[in-house]
């Protein structure tokens, strides 16, 4: 069983570790969402779907400051094995409330800030900081 959403989280760290500009990632709208939230959080500079003819591309260009990525890690939390989840009164802190959480909710896919001001829980997808 692959695991695309680790699968993403890998490429971007690798890409980060070998300081290239932009990294590519096979598309699907989870990781659409997930990329559209690196962009609004800061962590990635600029996000293009570009179409292949097939499920497309997503282009991600990678943020630097001084030579250092702006993203210090990501982790895969919840994974297809074993399914983590969350609720509003037990919310996880990725880095003690410094990094972002981005969760799966029945709204959609969103950090923990928004998930907060929206009153939901849901499946803990991964850390970012």
């Amino acid at each position: 069983m692959t695991d695309p959403i680790a699968d993403m989280l890998t490429r971007i760290r690798n890409a980060i570790i070998s300081n290239k500009e932009t990294v590519e990632i096979p598309a699907s709208n989870m990781k659409k969402a997930i990329a559209d939230i690196l962009l609004s959080e800061g962590y990635v500079q600029d996000v293009k779907i570009v179409e292949d003819g097939y499920n497309g591309k997503i282009v991600i260009t990678l943020k630097y400051n001084n030579k250092q990525s702006v993203i210090g890690g990501l982790k895969r939390i919840s994974k297809p094995g074993l399914r983590q989840y969350a609720g509003i009164e037990n919310m996880p802190k990725a880095l003690g409330g410094f990094g972002t959480v981005i969760l799966s909710t029945n709204k959609g896919i969103m950090t923990d800030k928004q998930a907060k001001a929206a009153n939901v829980g849901g499946e803990v997808l991964c850390y970012v900081w």
